[in-house]
């Protein structure tokens, strides 16, 4: 694919406020407030374009696959061009990319197949930072398989793994590593590059849960050097679907759960049944979406130039946040400070406040924010609050540098309340 000409004065990638014309969502008001959308580690806003492609797909090229007429076969071209445009997105290879419910769906579809090779006493690793999507499917070996499940630790005082404890847990020569690339409650990014190593030099598979990642950093699975890597659409300005990574030589050979007249060639024996289409088709409208905001001839490398604006841009309103809430009496952060490898979300609680009234309270001023323990209830109780949970804020492509300073005041005038 060729670069779209660009006008100069937008100088690369387009303002904030050029961005957010094409969300509608940014056009609710309530409460007579604007709203502002900090949610977005739990889900994102989307563009216009995304909506448009699976609303084209559904009224005009609809069908089920692999059939004798024209709609069908224009389905199975969506498709396969889906599978290009997110293999653009990970830095792969169409034949192992692999679409499914949700990451969480698809993890526990790995965990199937991958447990044939697994027999009684053989290990996997876990960590505390992780989301449970990435513990579950594989504690559940546990009591099926009489696998042990060694969890790394992770340090609350910062919200960083016990790197010694994770070194000893992969010397011990396990099966199977199960990490995150980022932590969706604290933002903590984690050099998974570095474990799929030690992982790799013992023979151990690797599972990277990089849903929380990939709205913030350009995933590269041969950099990473992972067996299988997932994440979800809804993450990154795309719809609800989930999208696995899986090493096509690996993949070819697994024994997955599946109906013996489905497909049997990678990447189609990774998926049960009949897929999501237009979600499929609406995740590479995501992509689409994302690289049509950078420069550059090809589509990977334009996505390379929007993500590193983005972060940089990203950077600036999450030490914004940081500094602001850190000067507010009751106002508890949790997680790395600015300039650490981290994303843009901040897990905090102020005190004597509990989490749903502060998060209740803020959607009252158009301030969207989650609260809860965000399905990673290990770092929640960890940190101490496994009864009330923390309240967390992401900034997304749509943050403004106004909408940050509408959040500080917000929650200032609810801690001195």
């Amino acid at each position: 694919m060729t670069a779209t000409a660009r006008d100069p004065s937008t100088l690369g990638t387009p303002t904030v406020e050029q961005i957010r014309r094409r969300f509608p969502a940014m056009d609710r008001v309530h409460g007579g407030h604007p709203v502002a959308y900090f949610d977005g580690p739990g889900g994102t806003q989307v563009p216009r374009e995304v909506v448009t492609a699976m609303a084209e797909y559904l009224f005009h090229h609809n069908a089920n696959t692999h059939w004798n007429y024209p709609t069908s076969a224009e389905t199975d071209t969506a498709i396969e061009q889906a599978r290009v445009a997110v293999a653009d997105f990970f830095g792969a290879t169409p034949n192992e990319i692999a679409f499914g419910q949700n990451m969480t769906t698809l993890a526990y579809h790995v965990s199937r197949a991958v447990a044939p090779r697994l027999d009684r006493g053989d290990t996997v690793v876990v960590t505390e930072l992780d989301h449970h999507a990435n513990i579950a499917p594989w504690t559940r070996l546990e009591s099926e398989r009489g696998v042990k499940v060694r969890w790394v630790r992770m340090k609350p005082e910062d919200g960083t793994l016990d790197w010694k404890d994770l070194e000893s847990a992969i010397a011990a020569r396990p099966n199977l590593v199960a990490i995150g690339a980022a932590s969706n409650a604290l933002g903590t990014i984690t050099d998974v590059r570095a474990v799929c190593a030690m992982a790799r030099a013992v023979n151990a598979l690797t599972f990277v849960d990089a849903v929380h990642y990939a709205p913030h950093s350009l995933i590269d699975v041969a950099e990473i050097d992972c067996d299988f890597l997932a994440c979800s659409a809804y993450k990154f300005y795309g719809p609800h679907i989930g999208i696995l990574y899986c090493r096509a030589a690996l993949g070819a050979e697994l024994d997955v759960p599946k109906l013996a007249p489905a497909p049997e060639a990678m990447p189609e024996r990774l998926e049960t049944g009949t897929q999501n289409h237009e979600g499929i088709v609406g995740a590479a409208a995501a992509i689409d979406f994302l690289a049509g905001l950078g420069d550059g001839v090809t589509r990977r490398q334009r996505l390379s130039a929007v993500f590193a604006e983005l972060a940089r841009r990203s950077e600036e309103l999450f030490a914004e946040l940081w500094e602001g809430l850190g000067g507010i009496r009751r106002v508890r952060r949790y997680g790395l400070p600015p300039g650490t490898p981290r994303t843009p979300t901040l897990s905090f609680i102020v005190e004597g406040i509990s989490s749903e009234h502060v998060a209740r309270a803020l959607a009252q001023a158009g301030l969207f924010v989650s609260n809860g323990d965000f399905y990673a209830a290990t770092v929640i109780e960890r940190l101490g609050h496994a009864h009330d949970g923390v309240v967390r804020a992401g900034a997304a492509i749509y943050t403004t540098h106004e909408e940050i300073e509408r959040l500080i005041t917000a929650i200032k005038e609810l801690a001195v309340s």
